[in-house]
């Protein structure tokens, strides 16, 4: 017997990269390289049995399971998701299943390309070779500064080891965060407040939750020095969007690196596009091909695995 499976937001055409078309046996499999929503995204799952949803790309909700009546197996890449209703998958008899992943500091990695970029202006200047131009910009020292962790979890704890390299301070608030953990990984613990107020390079390394969601706002921006950059690779809804671009126009912060947004993709008209002293990238943190082809080697397990009767990695409501 066949079975539809469809592939979501794959936009670099991975599925067809890693060869997974006819993998496992009856698996006819198709991909959609471009987000899509509302009706054509509809269309396009008609008769799927399997979708692989790619992270948060593409949001699962009741309205969505209500009109997708073929679908038996939702598989997300990673072992958490946001974006799906995990109630309404099993309302509706949909077994939702994760994929792990290998060992890496990826988001850590593209998080210090964005601030590396910021304190040495790297997109002006190499914009202004390109353009026949010569040195105009000054950079900024890490070494000495300090480094405003906002959380401070695994991707944390990897921002600060290379903080330390760069012999930064390195300063962590979160709301549970315990002073004796924080000091265990080289790292002082502070208040939000002082956060804020001291970094010279506040990151954001925090999940999004009711708790976090709009965590930074307007308060917060206004604390930082005028010298100082802020840095997000979490989830875009953590940082106030509207008093983020206050803070850049009217130069209450030096600049910001943004590598997730309240939308994604980022809209074409958003007005971040234009935002002054900004580095903006697409979603990277987590696009390896390490990270990449072993999520999509899993998925193809959790298909087996589902037509055997034996889901594995199953993510449940609660």
């Amino acid at each position: 017997m066949t079975v539809r499976v469809v592939a979501l937001d794959d936009y670099q055409g991975l599925v067809e990269r890693y060869s997974l078309a006819g993998r496992p046996d009856g698996a006819e499999w198709a991909a959609v390289r471009e987000h899509l929503d509302g009706d054509a995204l509809v269309r396009a799952l008609d008769g799927a049995a399997v979708i692989v949803a790619m992270r948060e790309r593409t949001p699962f909700g009741r309205d969505l399971f209500d009109r997708l009546p073929d679908l038996k197996l939702l598989i997300t890449t990673g072992l958490r998701n946001a974006s799906i209703d995990l109630q309404a998958a099993a309302d509706h008899g949909v077994i939702v299943c994760g994929t792990s992943g290998p060992p890496s500091a990826n988001t850590a990695e593209l998080t210090w390309a964005l601030i590396l970029a910021l304190v040495r202006h790297l997109p002006a200047e190499a914009a202004a070779v390109r353009a026949g131009h010569w040195q105009h910009t000054v950079g900024t020292d890490l070494l000495g500064s300090t480094l405003g962790l906002a959380g401070l979890g695994r991707i944390g704890r990897q921002m600060a080891r290379i903080a330390q390299a760069f012999e930064m301070e390195v300063i962590a608030w979160s709301q549970n965060l315990d002073p004796a953990v924080a000091a265990g990984a080289g790292v002082r613990a502070v208040s939000k407040d002082d956060l804020f107020g001291a970094a010279d390079v506040v990151s954001v390394h925090l999940m999004l939750s009711d708790r976090t969601r709009g965590l930074i706002t307007e308060r917060e921006l206004r604390a930082m020095k005028p010298t100082a950059y802020l840095v997000n690779t979490s989830r875009g809804p953590i940082v106030d969007s509207a008093a983020l671009l206050r803070a850049l126009s009217e130069g209450w912060i030096a600049g910001a690196g943004l590598d997730v947004y309240d939308t994604e993709p980022l809209p074409a008209g958003d007005p971040l596009r234009d935002a002054p002293r900004t580095v903006l990238t697409p979603h990277l943190g987590y696009v390896t091909a390490r990270t990449m082809s072993h999520w999509y080697e899993d998925a193809v397990e959790d298909i087996a695995a589902w037509q055997r009767g034996e889901p594995v990695r199953v993510l449940t409501p609660g």
